[in-house]
């Protein structure tokens, strides 16, 4: 029970805090919803990290998104805050440019950088706009700066631009994550019209050799391209012949690109998840299906997009990876068969 001086100090306290905070009417202090996700973040940066991870488990929310899907119109977000992720450094004096940045594993990936002391360039879709103005507020949250680049990476042009944009903005461009993708899901090579087979290559691939080249003018010793992957480029994927045939050959690229780049001195890699909860699949699959996404791996459960952000700064540091290129890191929830 509190004493009547308890509730003297707390009325003293409230009246206090009232004057700091904008009030409401009934007078009352009312934080907003960023405010109380930042003191929740900062708590759980505080705290000792738990010996297991707790995720979010299958079945997912049966929900399909428009294409091409907001991360904000998820009932389930993915997390990418990463809250017991130290940082210590490792790319002090970085900058970055991640595509597909507005979201999923980009999201989380900048996130992760900007803590590590990057400054963040985000390419993204024009439609993409809101999911890319929260990746801004929480790279800008970490202490760096963010750029956001709208565009589509199949223009060879624009990809030109957005480097120059990124270089003309930081100075410099150290880091080149390709992670812009594009799917659909078939269930046979009939299904699959010329405009899909299209799109998937020049948005996954296309995509990716545009950006490399155009990166690479302005890359010194030291700098690093890291290329997102996929076990369906492993395994293969009967739903998505297109879009594994993709990823597939982002693999050939990367360890190409790395045999050609490896006496300049930047290295070349590549991180190859399985399912990861991201907008990626709700806009692709039917609403029941995406209730299944993630429940057939050994983990049972989808990976989250803050559990694979930390293999790209490996990727990124010198410190972590300085004798590694050519390489293709799969994380694929316990499942040991890929490649």
């Amino acid at each position: 029970m509190a004493t009547k001086s308890n509730k003297q100090g707390a009325k003293k306290g409230a009246a206090k805090s009232a004057k700091k905070a904008a009030p409401s009417k009934n007078g009352a202090a009312k934080k907003s919803a960023a405010e109380s996700a930042a003191e929740k973040l900062a708590a759980l940066r505080g705290a000792p990290p738990p010996r297991v991870l707790e995720e979010p488990e299958s079945p997912m929310p049966a929900q399909h998104l428009e294409k091409p899907g907001l991360e904000a119109d998820l009932e389930l977000q993915p997390r990418y805050e990463a809250p017991h992720y130290k940082a210590s450094g490792k790319l002090e004096g970085r900058t970055a440019l991640v595509t597909g940045g507005d979201s999923g594993i980009g999201r989380a990936v900048s996130v992760l950088f900007a803590r590590e002391g990057a400054d963040v360039s985000i390419v993204y879709l024009p439609e993409e706009q809101v999911d890319a103005e929260e990746t801004r507020r929480a790279v800008e949250s970490e202490g760096r700066r963010a750029l956001l680049i709208p565009g589509d990476v199949r223009e060879s042009s624009f990809c030109q631009e957005a480097v120059g944009r990124a270089v003309g903005e930081f100075g410099k461009l150290d880091i080149l994550v390709n992670n812009a993708a594009f799917q659909q899901h078939q269930e046979s090579i009939e299904d699959v019209s010329d405009e899909q087979f299209d799109r998937t290559f020049k948005t996954n691939i296309y995509g990716y050799f545009y950006m490399a080249k155009a990166a690479l003018g302005h890359m010194k010793e030291g700098a690093c391209i890291i290329n997102t992957g996929s076990i369906t480029g492993l395994e293969g994927s009967k739903e998505l012949l297109d879009y594994s045939a993709t990823k597939g050959a982002i693999h050939a690229f990367t360890k190409s690109l790395a045999q050609s780049l490896v006496e300049r001195r930047i290295r070349v890699n590549c991180v190859a998840p399985g399912p990861v909860w991201t907008p990626l699949n709700p806009s692709d699959k039917e609403a029941k299906e995406v209730a299944k996404f993630g429940s057939d791996t050994p983990f049972k459960r989808p990976a989250q997009p803050e559990e694979m952000a930390p293999a790209y700064v490996f990727f990124a540091s010198e410190a972590d990876s300085s004798y590694i290129t050519g390489e293709v890191l799969t994380l694929l929830g316990g499942d040991t068969t890929a490649g």
